[in-house]
């Protein structure tokens, strides 16, 4: 009895060690294929941070197709997810003040000084807006500078009026106006089969779906703007419950490798894809198509009113859009004089 009682509380003690160094797994719900770069270099690298800086008590999975892109939200507010990226113009009406990063500037800057700024800006004037209500942000992001991709080229706007292209919501939808364009909801994945098909006669995409979604091989004609057409706006979010189920230090740690440091991560991976993008099409031989400079001053005009209508959102939000604005572009320029990531701090396959 004796003995029995003495093993009985070694394997008492030894199941409360065992459950006490169990890690905590975050499942991960990502999109886009997985050759993408969000999920070849930002949910590897950001795993591993998480799990260096948790010690290993907190662990991360990442599970593809649990849900199209639009569906990212609910997943994680209803708990089937933990974690996800979210792009703000699949979900119109829920996403207004997100449109900030968006607007084409005609200045070229990086994503990763472009997402430091958007996530400076979301903690000092959006954070409290309710715009992410149901779910606890933990990035944000700016994609690069997004480009026409078309089946014939042009040489002037004229050349778009009528065109069936994708777009995938926010300010794309905005521009596809200006340009008198017939705008094609899709999802990215989806738009390899419609150009294929000849569905859609082009693609506003960033330059990084050249290569991602394989577009290079099916739309050789990419259309540029200085400092692009537009840009797009992401979050990296978390489910509030799975959030508040860590421990305060666990907390504390993920926050030190999220935040500023995770948008930094997803702008960083835009502006390497880009690359990538770029070069691929280039060996398929694809063709790059700079507009004459009356064109490009003509484009500015037809976009010169949409950050002043955005501002007046804002202050429907009861966000003062005008200094949030301004603010933006003053973390701009004060991100694009820091110092950045550098290859040998993230995981990527291709380096």
């Amino acid at each position: 009895m004796h003995k029995l009682a003495t093993l009985t509380v070694l394997t008492t003690l030894s199941l409360g060690a065992f459950q006490g160094a169990a890690a905590t797994e975050l499942t991960v719900s990502t999109w886009a294929g997985p050759n993408h770069g969000v999920n070849t270099i930002v949910w590897p690298t950001w795993g591993k941070w998480v799990e260096d800086a948790t010690e290993g008590r907190v662990t991360v999975n990442v599970v593809h197709d649990m849900g199209p892109p639009n569906a990212q939200m609910e997943l994680i507010a209803d708990g089937v997810a933990d974690v996800t990226w979210l792009f703000h113009g699949l979900m119109p009406g829920r996403f207004e003040l997100t449109k900030l990063p968006e607007f084409p500037t005609f200045e070229d800057f990086s994503s990763e000084a472009a997402s430091v700024a958007y996530w400076r800006t979301h903690n000092e004037y959006f954070a409290e807006a309710g715009e992410h209500r149901g779910v606890e942000v933990i990035g944000v992001g700016v994609h690069g500078p997004g480009s026409l991709f078309l089946n014939e080229s042009i040489d002037s706007l004229d050349g778009l009026d009528g065109k069936r292209v994708r777009i995938g919501g926010g300010v794309m939808g905005d521009i596809s106006n200006a340009l008198a364009l017939t705008g094609v909801a899709l999802p990215p994945a989806s738009t390899y089969e419609a150009a294929t098909q000849g569905v859609i006669d082009g693609a506003m995409l960033t330059l990084e779906g050249l290569k991602s979604f394989r577009l290079a091989e099916v739309l050789p004609y990419t259309v540029q703007m200085p400092g692009g057409f537009y840009r797009g706006s992401f979050s990296l979010v978390i489910n509030p419950d799975t959030w508040a189920s860590l421990s305060a230090e666990d907390r504390e740690a993920i926050q030190d490798v999220s935040g500023e440091k995770l948008s930094r991560l997803f702008g960083y991976m835009m502006d390497v894809v880009d690359v990538r993008g770029i070069e691929f099409a280039k060996e398929q031989g694809n063709t790059f198509v700079e507009l004459p400079a009356e064109e490009i001053e003509r484009f500015q005009q037809m976009v010169a009113d949409l950050p002043e209508a955005w501002m007046e959102t804002a202050e429907q939000k009861g966000i003062d859009g005008e200094a949030a604005h301004a603010y933006f572009f003053e973390q701009l320029d004060a991100a694009q004089g820091e110092e950045g990531l550098s290859a040998d701090e993230v995981i990527d396959p291709e380096v």
